[in-house]
Protein backbone atom coordinates (compact mmCIF):
# COMPACT_ATOMS: atom_id res chain seq x y z
CA UNK A 1 0.00 0.00 0.00
CA UNK A 2 1.07 3.11 -0.87
CA UNK A 3 2.87 5.16 1.85
CA UNK A 4 0.54 7.99 2.00
CA UNK A 5 -2.49 5.88 2.26
CA UNK A 6 -0.91 3.78 5.32
CA UNK A 7 -2.64 6.00 8.08
CA UNK A 8 -6.17 5.49 6.29
CA UNK A 9 -8.74 4.20 8.31
CA UNK A 10 -11.87 4.97 6.75
CA UNK A 11 -12.82 6.14 3.56
CA UNK A 12 -12.52 10.44 3.54
CA UNK A 13 -11.76 12.48 0.22
CA UNK A 14 -8.38 11.83 0.41
CA UNK A 15 -8.63 8.01 1.24
CA UNK A 16 -10.08 6.97 -1.58
CA UNK A 17 -11.90 3.62 -2.18
CA UNK A 18 -9.51 3.35 -4.92
CA UNK A 19 -6.94 3.71 -3.28
CA UNK A 20 -7.55 0.40 -0.84
CA UNK A 21 -5.55 -3.32 -1.87
CA UNK A 22 -8.80 -4.53 -3.95
CA UNK A 23 -9.68 -0.67 -4.84
CA UNK A 24 -13.96 -1.36 -4.54
CA UNK A 25 -16.54 -1.63 -1.81
CA UNK A 26 -17.23 -5.51 -1.44
CA UNK A 27 -20.94 -6.32 -2.64
CA UNK A 28 -23.10 -6.56 0.48
CA UNK A 29 -25.54 -9.28 -1.13
CA UNK A 30 -23.20 -11.28 -2.25
CA UNK A 31 -21.20 -11.85 0.66
CA UNK A 32 -24.48 -12.30 2.58
CA UNK A 33 -25.68 -14.85 0.61
CA UNK A 34 -22.14 -16.85 0.55
CA UNK A 35 -21.91 -16.31 4.61
CA UNK A 36 -25.86 -17.79 4.71
CA UNK A 37 -24.87 -20.86 2.58
CA UNK A 38 -21.76 -21.66 3.76
CA UNK A 39 -23.62 -21.47 7.23
CA UNK A 40 -26.47 -23.66 5.88
CA UNK A 41 -23.65 -26.47 4.56
CA UNK A 42 -21.99 -26.41 7.79
CA UNK A 43 -25.21 -27.06 9.72
CA UNK A 44 -26.53 -29.78 7.23
CA UNK A 45 -22.51 -31.29 7.33
CA UNK A 46 -22.92 -31.33 10.64
CA UNK A 47 -26.23 -33.07 10.87
CA UNK A 48 -24.91 -35.64 8.62
CA UNK A 49 -22.30 -35.89 10.07
CA UNK A 50 -23.80 -37.26 13.55
CA UNK A 51 -26.61 -39.14 11.58
CA UNK A 52 -23.74 -41.20 9.66
CA UNK A 53 -21.06 -41.50 11.97
CA UNK A 54 -18.77 -39.70 9.53
CA UNK A 55 -16.44 -37.68 12.31
CA UNK A 56 -13.56 -37.13 10.42
CA UNK A 57 -15.02 -35.98 6.65
CA UNK A 58 -17.33 -34.40 9.08
CA UNK A 59 -14.93 -32.82 11.08
CA UNK A 60 -13.20 -31.49 7.59
CA UNK A 61 -16.49 -30.06 5.96
CA UNK A 62 -17.36 -28.49 9.03
CA UNK A 63 -14.52 -26.54 9.59
CA UNK A 64 -14.04 -25.29 5.85
CA UNK A 65 -17.44 -24.24 6.22
CA UNK A 66 -17.37 -22.29 9.40
CA UNK A 67 -13.63 -20.26 7.90
CA UNK A 68 -15.75 -19.83 4.60
CA UNK A 69 -18.42 -17.37 7.18
CA UNK A 70 -15.87 -16.53 9.21
CA UNK A 71 -14.08 -14.94 6.63
CA UNK A 72 -17.37 -13.87 4.36
CA UNK A 73 -17.95 -11.66 7.91
CA UNK A 74 -14.51 -9.98 6.97
CA UNK A 75 -16.00 -8.82 3.41
CA UNK A 76 -18.85 -7.77 4.91
CA UNK A 77 -17.03 -5.83 7.14
CA UNK A 78 -14.94 -4.14 4.30
CA UNK A 79 -18.11 -3.36 3.09
CA UNK A 80 -18.98 -1.04 5.88
CA UNK A 81 -15.87 0.52 5.51
CA UNK A 82 -13.20 -0.81 2.50
CA UNK A 83 -10.26 0.69 4.56
CA UNK A 84 -10.77 -2.03 7.69
CA UNK A 85 -7.78 -3.50 8.78
CA UNK A 86 -9.60 -6.05 11.09
CA UNK A 87 -12.04 -6.85 7.82
CA UNK A 88 -9.05 -7.36 5.51
CA UNK A 89 -7.15 -9.37 7.98
CA UNK A 90 -9.91 -11.82 8.88
CA UNK A 91 -11.33 -11.95 5.26
CA UNK A 92 -7.63 -12.54 3.66
CA UNK A 93 -6.42 -15.54 6.27
CA UNK A 94 -9.69 -17.18 6.41
CA UNK A 95 -10.93 -17.60 2.72
CA UNK A 96 -7.54 -18.40 1.67
CA UNK A 97 -7.27 -21.26 3.97
CA UNK A 98 -10.86 -22.56 3.87
CA UNK A 99 -10.59 -24.68 0.81
CA UNK A 100 -7.66 -26.45 2.37
CA UNK A 101 -10.07 -28.45 4.55
CA UNK A 102 -13.08 -29.51 1.99
CA UNK A 103 -9.55 -30.63 -0.04
CA UNK A 104 -9.20 -32.80 3.00
CA UNK A 105 -12.65 -34.14 2.94
CA UNK A 106 -11.91 -35.50 -0.71
CA UNK A 107 -8.69 -36.78 0.08
CA UNK A 108 -10.28 -39.23 2.87
CA UNK A 109 -12.49 -40.82 0.09
CA UNK A 110 -9.61 -42.29 -1.89
CA UNK A 111 -9.25 -44.69 1.46
CA UNK A 112 -12.41 -45.67 1.72
CA UNK A 113 -13.17 -46.51 -2.08
CA UNK A 114 -9.82 -48.41 -1.90
CA UNK A 115 -10.93 -51.15 0.75
CA UNK A 116 -14.11 -51.55 -0.39
CA UNK A 117 -13.95 -52.08 -4.03
CA UNK A 118 -9.90 -54.04 -3.68
CA UNK A 119 -7.49 -52.62 -2.23
CA UNK A 120 -5.18 -54.89 -4.65
CA UNK A 121 -5.92 -52.19 -6.98
CA UNK A 122 -4.41 -49.46 -5.80
CA UNK A 123 -0.80 -48.44 -6.30
CA UNK A 124 -0.80 -47.74 -1.96
CA UNK A 125 -1.65 -49.38 0.84
CA UNK A 126 -5.48 -47.99 1.39
CA UNK A 127 -3.98 -46.41 4.80
CA UNK A 128 -1.42 -43.92 3.44
CA UNK A 129 -3.52 -42.03 1.08
CA UNK A 130 -4.59 -40.51 4.08
CA UNK A 131 -1.28 -39.79 5.64
CA UNK A 132 0.15 -38.79 2.80
CA UNK A 133 -2.70 -36.05 1.76
CA UNK A 134 -3.59 -35.02 4.53
CA UNK A 135 0.03 -33.98 5.85
CA UNK A 136 0.41 -32.79 2.48
CA UNK A 137 -2.86 -30.06 2.43
CA UNK A 138 -1.58 -29.66 6.65
CA UNK A 139 1.78 -28.21 5.07
CA UNK A 140 -0.49 -26.13 2.46
CA UNK A 141 -2.97 -25.32 4.71
CA UNK A 142 0.36 -23.92 7.14
CA UNK A 143 1.80 -22.21 4.27
CA UNK A 144 -0.94 -20.28 2.90
CA UNK A 145 -2.14 -19.70 6.97
CA UNK A 146 1.29 -18.05 7.50
CA UNK A 147 0.83 -16.21 4.85
CA UNK A 148 -2.11 -14.82 4.85
CA UNK A 149 -1.12 -13.80 8.96
CA UNK A 150 1.89 -11.97 7.52
CA UNK A 151 0.12 -10.05 4.87
CA UNK A 152 -2.29 -9.01 7.49
CA UNK A 153 0.22 -7.83 9.72
CA UNK A 154 2.29 -6.34 7.53
CA UNK A 155 3.96 -2.54 8.23
CA UNK A 156 5.79 -2.73 4.69
CA UNK A 157 5.28 -3.74 0.98
CA UNK A 158 7.62 -5.81 1.12
CA UNK A 159 6.44 -8.14 4.15
CA UNK A 160 2.99 -7.92 2.58
CA UNK A 161 4.57 -9.26 -0.08
CA UNK A 162 6.29 -12.04 1.71
CA UNK A 163 3.13 -13.19 3.25
CA UNK A 164 1.92 -12.87 -0.56
CA UNK A 165 4.36 -15.48 -1.86
CA UNK A 166 3.78 -17.55 1.10
CA UNK A 167 -0.02 -17.88 0.00
CA UNK A 168 1.44 -18.46 -3.20
CA UNK A 169 3.83 -21.96 -2.40
CA UNK A 170 0.65 -22.73 -0.68
CA UNK A 171 -1.82 -22.97 -2.88
CA UNK A 172 0.52 -24.10 -5.80
CA UNK A 173 1.48 -26.87 -3.17
CA UNK A 174 -2.57 -27.54 -2.78
CA UNK A 175 -2.83 -28.20 -6.71
CA UNK A 176 0.21 -30.33 -7.07
CA UNK A 177 -1.23 -32.37 -4.19
CA UNK A 178 -5.04 -32.06 -5.95
CA UNK A 179 -3.26 -33.23 -9.39
CA UNK A 180 -1.25 -36.12 -7.72
CA UNK A 181 -4.70 -37.48 -6.21
CA UNK A 182 -6.41 -37.42 -9.61
CA UNK A 183 -3.38 -39.11 -11.01
CA UNK A 184 -3.39 -41.95 -8.03
CA UNK A 185 -7.69 -42.20 -7.66
CA UNK A 186 -7.64 -42.20 -11.83
CA UNK A 187 -5.19 -45.30 -11.66
CA UNK A 188 -7.42 -46.81 -9.53
CA UNK A 189 -10.29 -46.59 -10.95
CA UNK A 190 -8.62 -47.28 -14.50
CA UNK A 191 -7.20 -50.47 -12.73
CA UNK A 192 -10.70 -51.55 -11.55
CA UNK A 193 -11.82 -51.00 -15.08
CA UNK A 194 -9.73 -53.53 -16.87
CA UNK A 195 -10.14 -55.93 -14.30
CA UNK A 196 -14.24 -55.75 -13.70
CA UNK A 197 -14.72 -59.19 -14.55
CA UNK A 198 -12.48 -59.92 -11.34
CA UNK A 199 -14.27 -57.86 -9.17
CA UNK A 200 -16.40 -59.33 -6.21
CA UNK A 201 -19.58 -59.55 -6.09
CA UNK A 202 -20.14 -57.22 -3.45
CA UNK A 203 -17.69 -54.62 -5.63
CA UNK A 204 -19.85 -54.88 -8.75
CA UNK A 205 -22.74 -54.54 -6.68
CA UNK A 206 -21.84 -50.79 -5.62
CA UNK A 207 -20.35 -49.91 -8.68
CA UNK A 208 -23.52 -50.79 -10.75
CA UNK A 209 -25.77 -48.61 -8.04
CA UNK A 210 -26.63 -44.88 -9.11
CA UNK A 211 -26.01 -43.44 -5.45
CA UNK A 212 -22.36 -44.45 -5.93
CA UNK A 213 -21.74 -43.01 -9.51
CA UNK A 214 -23.57 -39.76 -8.05
CA UNK A 215 -21.43 -39.49 -4.92
CA UNK A 216 -18.18 -39.87 -7.77
CA UNK A 217 -19.75 -36.73 -9.83
CA UNK A 218 -20.29 -35.09 -6.55
CA UNK A 219 -16.52 -35.26 -5.58
CA UNK A 220 -15.03 -34.66 -9.14
CA UNK A 221 -17.24 -31.63 -9.18
CA UNK A 222 -15.59 -30.87 -6.06
CA UNK A 223 -12.44 -31.02 -7.09
CA UNK A 224 -12.67 -29.48 -10.30
CA UNK A 225 -14.17 -26.60 -8.13
CA UNK A 226 -11.54 -26.62 -5.94
CA UNK A 227 -9.04 -26.58 -8.58
CA UNK A 228 -10.33 -23.98 -10.70
CA UNK A 229 -10.27 -21.91 -7.48
CA UNK A 230 -6.84 -22.11 -6.58
CA UNK A 231 -5.79 -21.95 -10.09
CA UNK A 232 -7.55 -18.25 -9.78
CA UNK A 233 -5.60 -17.26 -7.06
CA UNK A 234 -2.10 -17.98 -7.84
CA UNK A 235 -2.99 -15.77 -10.85
CA UNK A 236 -4.26 -13.27 -8.53
CA UNK A 237 -1.67 -13.10 -5.85
CA UNK A 238 1.29 -13.45 -8.48
CA UNK A 239 0.25 -10.09 -10.02
CA UNK A 240 0.59 -8.12 -6.60
CA UNK A 241 -1.18 -6.31 -4.18
CA UNK A 242 -3.63 -4.27 -6.29
CA UNK A 243 -3.61 -5.60 -9.53
CA UNK A 244 -6.23 -5.83 -12.05
CA UNK A 245 -7.17 -9.54 -10.83
CA UNK A 246 -7.17 -8.75 -7.44
CA UNK A 247 -9.52 -5.49 -8.43
CA UNK A 248 -12.31 -7.53 -10.35
CA UNK A 249 -15.09 -8.13 -7.88
CA UNK A 250 -17.08 -10.25 -10.23
CA UNK A 251 -13.93 -12.70 -10.95
CA UNK A 252 -13.73 -13.05 -7.00
CA UNK A 253 -17.37 -13.63 -6.91
CA UNK A 254 -17.12 -16.41 -9.23
CA UNK A 255 -14.29 -18.08 -9.57
CA UNK A 256 -13.67 -17.65 -5.60
CA UNK A 257 -17.24 -17.75 -3.50
CA UNK A 258 -19.40 -19.63 -6.27
CA UNK A 259 -16.33 -22.44 -7.26
CA UNK A 260 -16.33 -23.07 -3.47
CA UNK A 261 -20.16 -23.26 -2.95
CA UNK A 262 -20.47 -25.73 -5.81
CA UNK A 263 -17.62 -28.07 -4.30
CA UNK A 264 -19.25 -27.78 -0.44
CA UNK A 265 -22.38 -28.43 -2.26
CA UNK A 266 -21.75 -31.47 -3.82
CA UNK A 267 -20.32 -33.33 -1.31
CA UNK A 268 -23.42 -32.33 0.59
CA UNK A 269 -25.86 -33.40 -1.71
CA UNK A 270 -24.02 -36.71 -2.75
CA UNK A 271 -22.79 -36.79 1.01
CA UNK A 272 -21.40 -40.05 1.88
CA UNK A 273 -23.03 -41.20 4.40
CA UNK A 274 -26.28 -41.77 1.83
CA UNK A 275 -24.08 -42.43 -1.55
CA UNK A 276 -21.16 -44.52 -0.51
CA UNK A 277 -22.49 -45.79 3.42
CA UNK A 278 -19.13 -47.89 2.93
CA UNK A 279 -17.66 -44.74 4.57
CA UNK A 280 -19.91 -44.28 7.42
CA UNK A 281 -19.08 -46.82 10.73
CA UNK A 282 -23.02 -47.40 11.22
CA UNK A 283 -22.54 -49.90 8.07
CA UNK A 284 -19.22 -51.44 6.10
CA UNK A 285 -19.62 -53.09 3.29
CA UNK A 286 -15.94 -54.36 1.45
CA UNK A 287 -14.87 -56.83 -1.05
CA UNK A 288 -15.67 -59.98 1.39
CA UNK A 289 -19.06 -58.33 2.31
CA UNK A 290 -20.88 -56.74 4.80
CA UNK A 291 -19.15 -55.85 7.78
CA UNK A 292 -20.94 -54.59 11.12
CA UNK A 293 -19.78 -52.03 13.36
CA UNK A 294 -17.99 -54.24 15.54
CA UNK A 295 -16.13 -55.70 12.38
CA UNK A 296 -15.28 -52.84 11.33
CA UNK A 297 -13.75 -51.60 14.95
CA UNK A 298 -11.56 -54.86 14.87
CA UNK A 299 -10.08 -54.19 11.34
CA UNK A 300 -10.24 -50.94 10.55
CA UNK A 301 -12.14 -47.96 11.87
CA UNK A 302 -11.08 -45.35 8.61
CA UNK A 303 -12.96 -42.23 10.43
CA UNK A 304 -12.06 -43.46 13.88
CA UNK A 305 -8.70 -41.48 12.88
CA UNK A 306 -7.09 -40.58 10.34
Amino acid sequence: MADKYDDCTAVTEFCVIDATIYGYRPDLAANIFFLVIFGILGGIQMLQGLRWRTWTFMIAMVLGCLTEVIGYIGRILLNDNPWSGVGFNIQICCIIIAPAFFSAAIYLTLKHLALTLGSQYSLLQPKWYTWIFIGCDLLSLILQGAGGGTAASASSQSTQDVGSNLMITGIVWQVVTLLVFAVLAGDFFLRLYRNRSNLTHSASEILRTTKFMLFLAGLTLAYLGIEIRCIYRIAELAGGWKNDIMQNETEFIVLEGVMIVIAALAVTAFHPGYCFPQMSQRKRVGPNGIMGEKEVSEHESPDAAV
